[in-house]
């Protein structure tokens, strides 16, 4: 059975994550799980506690890329805000930001 055209369009996801997302190993496991599912985008800490990040490929990636997210002990995801951005075109690898951001 093939997958949905819908599924296969690229698309790019900004996420901002809440709960025990910090000091958890969040932003390397995101580096782990996008680079086997061949997405791309980066992640880094915010100042007030959040994760930041914008990841993209396929739709279907992106849902699944989500959910084993998600499920990954001891990280504790209790709101995360999505919102739909244009892909940025070129972009080929997945990228830690090690610094905490200013807002």
């Amino acid at each position: 059975m093939k997958e949905s055209t819908a599924s296969k369009k690229q698309s790019r996801w900004h996420l901002y994550l809440s709960g025990e997302v910090q000091h958890v190993g969040l932003r390397y496991t995101a580096l782990y799980l996008c680079r086997g599912l061949g997405l791309t985008g980066w992640v880094k800490n915010l100042p007030d506690g959040r994760v930041e990040l914008e990841v993209q490929g396929e739709v279907s990636k992106l849902r699944q890329f989500y959910m084993l997210l998600k499920s990954q002990p001891p990280i504790h995801i209790s709101h995360a805000d999505i919102a739909e951005v244009p892909v940025v075109s070129g972009e080929r690898s997945f990228s830690v930001n090690p610094f905490v951001s200013t807002l």
